[in-house]
Protein backbone atom coordinates (compact mmCIF):
# COMPACT_ATOMS: atom_id res chain seq x y z
CA UNK A 1 0.00 0.00 0.00
CA UNK A 2 2.85 2.36 0.92
CA UNK A 3 4.53 1.78 -2.46
CA UNK A 4 1.31 2.58 -4.32
CA UNK A 5 0.85 5.80 -2.34
CA UNK A 6 4.46 6.76 -2.94
CA UNK A 7 4.06 6.13 -6.67
CA UNK A 8 0.89 8.20 -6.89
CA UNK A 9 2.52 11.00 -4.89
CA UNK A 10 5.56 10.98 -7.19
CA UNK A 11 3.37 11.15 -10.32
CA UNK A 12 1.34 14.01 -8.81
CA UNK A 13 4.49 15.86 -7.83
CA UNK A 14 6.00 15.49 -11.30
CA UNK A 15 2.73 16.64 -12.85
CA UNK A 16 2.74 19.71 -10.60
CA UNK A 17 6.37 20.48 -11.56
CA UNK A 18 5.56 20.20 -15.28
CA UNK A 19 2.40 22.30 -14.87
CA UNK A 20 4.34 25.01 -13.03
CA UNK A 21 7.08 25.03 -15.67
CA UNK A 22 4.58 25.42 -18.53
CA UNK A 23 2.36 28.01 -16.87
CA UNK A 24 3.59 31.61 -17.09
CA UNK A 25 3.47 33.72 -13.93
CA UNK A 26 0.57 36.18 -13.68
CA UNK A 27 1.40 39.68 -14.94
CA UNK A 28 2.22 42.47 -12.48
CA UNK A 29 -0.48 44.84 -13.72
CA UNK A 30 0.42 48.54 -13.70
CA UNK A 31 -1.72 50.52 -11.31
CA UNK A 32 -2.95 47.45 -9.40
CA UNK A 33 -2.14 46.80 -5.72
CA UNK A 34 1.47 45.63 -5.60
CA UNK A 35 1.96 46.29 -9.31
CA UNK A 36 4.22 48.84 -11.01
CA UNK A 37 3.11 52.48 -10.65
CA UNK A 38 1.44 54.39 -13.48
CA UNK A 39 3.65 57.28 -14.53
CA UNK A 40 1.90 58.64 -17.63
CA UNK A 41 -1.57 59.29 -19.03
CA UNK A 42 -3.86 56.36 -19.70
CA UNK A 43 -7.37 56.00 -21.06
CA UNK A 44 -10.05 53.44 -20.31
CA UNK A 45 -11.04 51.32 -23.29
CA UNK A 46 -14.50 50.03 -24.10
CA UNK A 47 -13.83 46.71 -22.37
CA UNK A 48 -12.44 48.26 -19.19
CA UNK A 49 -8.73 47.84 -19.94
CA UNK A 50 -6.38 50.82 -19.81
CA UNK A 51 -4.19 52.00 -22.67
CA UNK A 52 -1.15 54.12 -21.84
CA UNK A 53 -0.27 56.74 -24.44
CA UNK A 54 2.03 59.67 -25.21
CA UNK A 55 1.52 62.67 -27.49
CA UNK A 56 4.25 64.06 -29.74
CA UNK A 57 4.63 66.77 -32.35
CA UNK A 58 2.48 69.87 -32.67
CA UNK A 59 -0.58 70.44 -30.46
CA UNK A 60 -3.53 68.39 -31.66
CA UNK A 61 -5.71 71.48 -32.09
CA UNK A 62 -3.21 73.02 -34.54
CA UNK A 63 -2.31 69.84 -36.43
CA UNK A 64 -2.81 69.38 -40.16
CA UNK A 65 -2.07 65.65 -39.95
CA UNK A 66 -2.83 63.23 -37.11
CA UNK A 67 -0.98 59.93 -36.80
CA UNK A 68 -1.22 56.92 -34.48
CA UNK A 69 2.20 55.25 -34.16
CA UNK A 70 2.49 51.54 -33.20
CA UNK A 71 5.77 50.39 -31.65
CA UNK A 72 7.54 47.08 -32.16
CA UNK A 73 8.81 44.35 -29.84
CA UNK A 74 11.21 45.54 -27.09
CA UNK A 75 10.11 49.17 -27.51
CA UNK A 76 7.18 51.18 -26.18
CA UNK A 77 5.21 54.44 -26.45
CA UNK A 78 8.32 56.54 -25.82
CA UNK A 79 10.02 55.24 -28.95
CA UNK A 80 7.91 56.99 -31.60
CA UNK A 81 11.09 57.77 -33.50
CA UNK A 82 9.23 59.28 -36.43
CA UNK A 83 8.33 62.20 -34.15
CA UNK A 84 11.94 63.45 -34.26
CA UNK A 85 11.76 64.15 -37.99
CA UNK A 86 12.42 67.79 -38.82
CA UNK A 87 9.23 67.75 -40.90
CA UNK A 88 6.92 67.24 -37.93
CA UNK A 89 6.80 70.95 -37.08
CA UNK A 90 7.00 72.05 -40.71
CA UNK A 91 4.02 69.97 -41.84
CA UNK A 92 2.02 70.35 -38.65
CA UNK A 93 2.06 66.70 -37.53
CA UNK A 94 0.52 65.39 -34.31
CA UNK A 95 1.49 61.86 -33.25
CA UNK A 96 -0.08 59.64 -30.60
CA UNK A 97 1.88 56.56 -29.60
CA UNK A 98 0.76 53.95 -27.08
CA UNK A 99 2.02 50.95 -25.16
CA UNK A 100 0.51 47.91 -26.82
CA UNK A 101 -1.46 45.71 -24.38
CA UNK A 102 0.89 44.04 -21.90
CA UNK A 103 3.68 46.52 -22.61
CA UNK A 104 4.69 49.36 -20.30
CA UNK A 105 1.60 50.63 -18.53
CA UNK A 106 -1.17 49.27 -20.78
CA UNK A 107 -3.32 46.53 -19.27
CA UNK A 108 -2.47 43.04 -20.58
CA UNK A 109 -5.09 41.43 -22.81
CA UNK A 110 -5.09 37.61 -22.53
CA UNK A 111 -7.22 37.41 -25.68
CA UNK A 112 -5.15 39.95 -27.61
CA UNK A 113 -5.25 39.46 -31.38
CA UNK A 114 -4.51 41.37 -34.56
CA UNK A 115 -8.17 42.45 -34.62
CA UNK A 116 -8.35 43.51 -30.98
CA UNK A 117 -5.31 45.78 -31.35
CA UNK A 118 -6.83 47.40 -34.44
CA UNK A 119 -9.98 48.11 -32.43
CA UNK A 120 -7.83 49.49 -29.58
CA UNK A 121 -6.31 51.92 -32.09
CA UNK A 122 -9.77 53.01 -33.20
CA UNK A 123 -10.82 53.46 -29.56
CA UNK A 124 -7.67 55.49 -28.83
CA UNK A 125 -8.31 57.74 -31.84
CA UNK A 126 -11.90 58.35 -30.77
CA UNK A 127 -11.02 59.17 -27.17
CA UNK A 128 -8.28 61.55 -28.35
CA UNK A 129 -10.71 63.18 -30.81
CA UNK A 130 -8.52 62.55 -33.85
CA UNK A 131 -11.50 62.86 -36.18
CA UNK A 132 -13.21 60.50 -38.58
CA UNK A 133 -9.93 59.62 -40.33
CA UNK A 134 -6.32 59.44 -39.16
CA UNK A 135 -3.01 58.00 -40.34
CA UNK A 136 -1.38 54.92 -38.83
CA UNK A 137 2.29 53.95 -38.85
CA UNK A 138 3.56 50.61 -37.53
CA UNK A 139 7.18 49.66 -36.99
CA UNK A 140 8.45 46.05 -36.93
CA UNK A 141 5.93 43.96 -34.94
CA UNK A 142 3.73 47.07 -34.89
CA UNK A 143 3.42 46.66 -38.65
CA UNK A 144 1.21 43.64 -38.04
CA UNK A 145 -1.23 45.96 -36.24
CA UNK A 146 -1.32 48.09 -39.39
CA UNK A 147 -2.36 45.02 -41.40
CA UNK A 148 -5.13 44.64 -38.83
CA UNK A 149 -6.21 48.25 -39.35
CA UNK A 150 -6.29 47.75 -43.13
CA UNK A 151 -8.45 44.68 -42.62
CA UNK A 152 -10.82 45.78 -39.85
CA UNK A 153 -10.99 49.60 -39.76
CA UNK A 154 -10.01 50.82 -43.27
CA UNK A 155 -12.88 53.33 -43.19
CA UNK A 156 -11.05 55.19 -40.39
CA UNK A 157 -7.73 55.52 -42.19
CA UNK A 158 -6.42 58.51 -44.11
CA UNK A 159 -3.34 56.47 -45.02
CA UNK A 160 -0.95 53.88 -43.58
CA UNK A 161 2.75 53.05 -43.47
CA UNK A 162 4.39 49.75 -42.59
CA UNK A 163 8.04 50.16 -41.58
CA UNK A 164 10.24 47.03 -41.53
CA UNK A 165 7.07 45.06 -40.72
CA UNK A 166 7.46 41.59 -39.26
CA UNK A 167 5.96 38.92 -41.53
CA UNK A 168 4.45 35.57 -40.62
CA UNK A 169 6.15 32.75 -42.52
CA UNK A 170 2.91 30.78 -42.29
CA UNK A 171 0.75 33.21 -44.29
CA UNK A 172 -0.81 31.14 -47.04
CA UNK A 173 -0.23 33.79 -49.72
CA UNK A 174 3.50 33.06 -49.88
CA UNK A 175 4.69 30.33 -52.26
CA UNK A 176 5.90 27.51 -50.00
CA UNK A 177 9.33 27.45 -51.61
CA UNK A 178 9.82 31.19 -51.02
CA UNK A 179 8.68 31.22 -47.39
CA UNK A 180 10.81 28.13 -46.65
CA UNK A 181 13.88 29.73 -48.23
CA UNK A 182 13.42 32.89 -46.16
CA UNK A 183 12.62 30.89 -43.01
CA UNK A 184 15.88 28.97 -43.18
CA UNK A 185 17.84 32.19 -43.61
CA UNK A 186 17.05 32.92 -39.96
CA UNK A 187 19.27 31.79 -37.11
CA UNK A 188 18.78 28.11 -36.30
CA UNK A 189 17.51 28.69 -32.77
CA UNK A 190 14.71 30.83 -34.21
CA UNK A 191 13.52 27.95 -36.40
CA UNK A 192 12.37 26.07 -33.31
CA UNK A 193 11.14 29.17 -31.48
CA UNK A 194 8.89 30.05 -34.42
CA UNK A 195 7.63 26.48 -34.76
CA UNK A 196 6.68 26.43 -31.09
CA UNK A 197 4.89 29.79 -31.40
CA UNK A 198 2.90 28.56 -34.39
CA UNK A 199 2.14 24.95 -33.57
CA UNK A 200 2.28 24.85 -29.76
CA UNK A 201 1.70 28.35 -28.35
CA UNK A 202 1.01 26.85 -24.90
CA UNK A 203 4.73 25.95 -24.83
CA UNK A 204 6.04 29.44 -25.65
CA UNK A 205 6.73 30.46 -22.05
CA UNK A 206 8.51 27.20 -21.21
CA UNK A 207 10.53 27.18 -24.43
CA UNK A 208 11.83 30.70 -23.88
CA UNK A 209 12.68 30.23 -20.20
CA UNK A 210 14.12 26.67 -20.10
CA UNK A 211 17.90 26.17 -20.17
CA UNK A 212 18.27 23.07 -22.35
CA UNK A 213 17.68 24.61 -25.79
CA UNK A 214 18.40 28.11 -27.11
CA UNK A 215 15.33 30.37 -27.06
CA UNK A 216 14.22 33.11 -29.48
CA UNK A 217 17.12 35.41 -30.39
CA UNK A 218 14.89 38.46 -29.89
CA UNK A 219 13.98 37.43 -26.34
CA UNK A 220 17.61 36.49 -25.65
CA UNK A 221 18.78 39.89 -26.91
CA UNK A 222 20.86 38.27 -29.67
CA UNK A 223 18.86 39.28 -32.72
CA UNK A 224 20.55 39.19 -36.12
CA UNK A 225 21.43 42.85 -36.74
CA UNK A 226 23.23 44.45 -39.66
CA UNK A 227 26.36 46.59 -39.13
CA UNK A 228 24.28 49.71 -39.76
CA UNK A 229 21.77 48.59 -37.11
CA UNK A 230 24.55 48.16 -34.56
CA UNK A 231 25.85 51.63 -35.36
CA UNK A 232 22.36 53.14 -34.99
CA UNK A 233 21.78 51.41 -31.64
CA UNK A 234 25.02 52.88 -30.29
CA UNK A 235 23.70 56.36 -31.07
CA UNK A 236 20.13 56.02 -29.87
CA UNK A 237 19.15 58.56 -27.26
CA UNK A 238 16.15 56.67 -25.85
CA UNK A 239 18.12 55.05 -23.02
CA UNK A 240 16.00 56.86 -20.42
CA UNK A 241 13.16 54.47 -21.35
CA UNK A 242 14.98 51.14 -21.62
CA UNK A 243 13.82 47.61 -22.20
CA UNK A 244 12.83 47.23 -18.53
CA UNK A 245 9.94 49.69 -19.02
CA UNK A 246 8.51 47.62 -21.87
CA UNK A 247 8.45 44.42 -19.82
CA UNK A 248 7.70 45.72 -16.33
CA UNK A 249 4.37 43.84 -16.29
CA UNK A 250 6.12 40.63 -17.31
CA UNK A 251 7.82 39.30 -20.43
CA UNK A 252 5.03 36.82 -21.16
CA UNK A 253 2.25 39.35 -21.84
CA UNK A 254 4.59 41.51 -23.93
CA UNK A 255 7.31 39.75 -25.96
CA UNK A 256 5.95 36.22 -25.76
CA UNK A 257 2.37 37.08 -26.59
CA UNK A 258 3.77 39.00 -29.58
CA UNK A 259 5.35 35.74 -30.74
CA UNK A 260 2.15 33.74 -30.32
CA UNK A 261 0.07 36.29 -32.22
CA UNK A 262 2.61 37.35 -34.82
CA UNK A 263 3.60 33.82 -35.85
CA UNK A 264 0.37 32.06 -34.91
CA UNK A 265 -2.62 31.23 -37.07
CA UNK A 266 -4.12 34.42 -38.43
CA UNK A 267 -7.81 34.85 -39.16
CA UNK A 268 -6.90 36.48 -42.49
CA UNK A 269 -4.03 36.64 -44.96
CA UNK A 270 -2.76 40.19 -45.65
CA UNK A 271 -2.24 39.25 -49.29
CA UNK A 272 -5.99 38.74 -49.64
CA UNK A 273 -6.73 42.36 -48.69
CA UNK A 274 -8.09 44.51 -51.49
CA UNK A 275 -7.13 48.16 -51.87
CA UNK A 276 -9.06 49.76 -48.99
CA UNK A 277 -8.84 53.18 -50.59
CA UNK A 278 -10.38 52.56 -54.01
CA UNK A 279 -12.12 55.77 -54.96
CA UNK A 280 -10.57 57.72 -52.08
CA UNK A 281 -8.56 60.86 -52.71
CA UNK A 282 -5.12 61.06 -51.16
CA UNK A 283 -5.29 57.81 -49.14
CA UNK A 284 -2.23 55.63 -49.71
CA UNK A 285 -0.41 52.69 -48.16
CA UNK A 286 3.39 52.56 -48.03
CA UNK A 287 5.80 49.77 -47.11
CA UNK A 288 9.40 50.61 -46.19
CA UNK A 289 12.12 47.98 -45.83
CA UNK A 290 15.92 47.84 -45.79
CA UNK A 291 17.54 45.44 -48.23
CA UNK A 292 20.07 44.38 -45.56
CA UNK A 293 17.49 43.60 -42.86
CA UNK A 294 18.73 40.54 -40.95
CA UNK A 295 15.55 40.09 -38.93
CA UNK A 296 12.87 40.18 -41.62
CA UNK A 297 13.86 38.84 -45.08
CA UNK A 298 13.43 41.54 -47.70
CA UNK A 299 12.51 38.94 -50.34
CA UNK A 300 9.16 38.39 -48.62
CA UNK A 301 8.37 42.11 -48.55
CA UNK A 302 9.13 42.32 -52.28
CA UNK A 303 6.68 39.50 -52.88
CA UNK A 304 3.96 41.23 -50.85
CA UNK A 305 4.49 44.45 -52.80
CA UNK A 306 4.26 42.53 -56.07
CA UNK A 307 1.10 40.72 -54.95
CA UNK A 308 -0.51 43.97 -53.74
CA UNK A 309 0.34 46.58 -56.40
CA UNK A 310 -1.71 49.24 -54.58
CA UNK A 311 1.03 49.37 -51.93
CA UNK A 312 3.84 51.87 -52.56
CA UNK A 313 7.02 49.89 -51.90
CA UNK A 314 10.20 51.68 -50.80
CA UNK A 315 13.46 49.76 -50.40
CA UNK A 316 16.28 51.39 -48.43
CA UNK A 317 19.70 50.51 -49.93
CA UNK A 318 22.02 48.93 -47.34
CA UNK A 319 19.34 49.52 -44.72
CA UNK A 320 18.92 47.18 -41.78
CA UNK A 321 15.90 46.61 -39.55
CA UNK A 322 16.46 50.02 -37.95
CA UNK A 323 16.88 51.92 -41.23
CA UNK A 324 13.93 54.20 -40.43
CA UNK A 325 15.81 55.68 -37.47
CA UNK A 326 18.04 57.53 -39.95
CA UNK A 327 16.97 61.18 -40.22
CA UNK A 328 16.56 61.41 -43.98
CA UNK A 329 14.57 58.15 -44.06
CA UNK A 330 12.18 59.50 -41.40
CA UNK A 331 11.62 62.56 -43.55
CA UNK A 332 11.04 60.44 -46.66
CA UNK A 333 8.50 58.31 -44.80
CA UNK A 334 6.49 61.33 -43.69
CA UNK A 335 6.62 62.98 -47.11
CA UNK A 336 5.48 59.83 -48.88
CA UNK A 337 2.67 59.13 -46.44
CA UNK A 338 1.32 62.65 -46.04
CA UNK A 339 2.12 64.38 -49.33
CA UNK A 340 2.06 61.69 -52.04
CA UNK A 341 -1.20 61.87 -54.03
CA UNK A 342 -3.03 58.61 -54.80
CA UNK A 343 -2.33 57.51 -58.36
Amino acid sequence: MFKELLGVSLVCYMGWVVYKALRPPPPKISGSPGGPPVTGPRMKLRDGRYLSYKEHGVPKEKATFKIVFVHGTSTNKYDAFISSSKLVEELGVYIASFDRPGYGESTPHPKRSIKSTALDIEDLADKLDLGSKFYVIGYSMGGQSVWGCLKYIPHRLAGAALISPVINYYWGGFPKSLSSEAYYEQMRQDHWALRVAHYAPWLVYWWNTQKWFPCSTVIAGKAKLSPTDIEIISKLHSKEHPKVYSTKQGIYESYMRDMMIGFGKWEFDPMDINDPFVGSEGSTVHLWHGDADGLVPVVLQRYIAKKLPWIHYHQVPNGGHLCSYVDHVKDDILRSLLLTPKE
